[in-house]
């Protein structure tokens, strides 16, 4: 039963055949990095219309069918961590957009291996989630939160309210969803005169202040090059205001993607998430999963492996072990945004996951 999805084509696949330790097998792909991670979205489906993310009238969403459920999620979370997957970050759309799901963060928290639980959320519901989340076994939490000012906010997201994000993240951070990560994906002429004010947010809060470039994903989210911002400029502009010290370059440690940085004597954290400048693909350690049941090996790549048309033909585990190292040796060693060769994917944010 071992069959993938490349391109579009239905093919046989030989799985990567993995690098075993004693006790669990480790993801180690063709070059060498250790994969250890796994962003699920469970839904497209979005209460605001992000300007870098979506259309202004949306996107056609999925039917309920061809979404996958509680139940095969969480199989493919069980079966992904006795291969070696460790952290787990649940995204959409909005994931609290979703119907029953802190029941989901609840199965997920109780299968065995998996160390590090989270969400990614818009927080317009995060209020009102908080505490059952956090009861459910959620560990963290990422809030997109791109302004400061309202109105500036609103014109970003096409409509959303400020002030329901600033009462979830105050609500999250009283519950124990500690530390809290904003994200800001920063856009020349939008937000880029309010780097400082998110800046000193970590003066006075033990926040996780993440600035991420904005990235060309999908055909038509507005990416080009006047809009788009460095972090080392970003960094600049605090560096002279601001003494930085750098805590942890990208990929070391169990840090992830950001170049992480301290303004003396702040409880907060600033990172910079580089994607596009100076990518951190050597040190990628993750797959995504679509809220349609694609495996896939690289954001930027619509190289994808059907484990929802597997797991409903009556796949057993060991063909979904199967696809998750079919995904792995397709993991490509770098993404090839700015090569003549590259051809831009064709799903938008919102159907990948954020």
């Amino acid at each position: 039963m071992n069959v993938g999805i490349v391109w579009g084509r239905y093919v046989r696949l030989k799985p990567h055949v993995p690098q075993r330790t004693s006790s669990v097998t480790k993801l180690i792909d063709p070059f060498k990095r250790t994969i250890n991670y796994l962003r699920i979205s469970i839904t497209d489906r979005c209460n605001l219309r992000c300007i870098y993310c979506m259309p202004p009238e949306g996107v056609v969403s999925l039917a309920h069918d061809a979404i996958l459920s509680y139940e095969e999620i969480a199989r493919i979370v069980a079966v992904a961590a006795g291969e070696g997957i460790q952290k787990v970050r649940i995204t959409g759309g909005e994931p609290l957009v979703r119907k029953g799901v802190v029941d989901l963060i609840g199965l997920l928290s109780k299968v065995k291996g998996i160390e590090d639980l989270s969400i990614t959320t818009n927080g317009i519901l995060l209020s009102e989630y908080a505490q059952p989340l956090f009861d459910a076994g959620l560990m963290r939490i990422n809030v997109s939160m791109d302004s400061l000012r309202p109105q500036l906010f609103k014109e970003i997201t096409r409509g959303g309210d400020l002030s329901l994000v600033l009462k979830g993240i105050e609500k999250a951070e009283a519950v124990g969803l500690n530390p809290i990560k904003l994200n800001v994906v920063a856009m020349k002429g939008f937000n880029d005169s309010e780097v400082l004010d998110f800046a000193r947010l970590t003066l006075s809060h033990d926040y996780h202040i993440r600035f991420i470039e904005f990235m060309p994903v999908g055909y038509d989210n507005g990416w080009n090059r006047d809009s788009y911002l460095s972090g080392e400029h970003i960094k600049q502009i605090i560096d002279r205001h601001y003494k930085l010290q750098s805590i942890v370059r990208a990929g070391q440690g169990t840090q992830g993607p950001a170049d992480l940085f301290r303004i003396d004597g702040a409880r907060g954290v600033i990172g910079f998430i580089n994607a596009i400048s100076n990518h951190f693909c050597s040190s990628c350690n993750r797959l995504r999963l679509t809220a349609d049941g694609k495996l896939r090996p690289c954001l930027f790549s619509d190289s994808e492996f059907d484990v929802r048309y597997t797991m409903r033909q009556g796949g057993s585990d060991d063909d979904l072990k199967a696809l998750l190292h079919a995904a792995l040796s397709a993991k490509p060693k770098t993404h090839a945004l700015f090569e003549p060769s590259f051809r831009k994917c064709v799903r938008d944010m919102v159907s990948i996951g954020g």
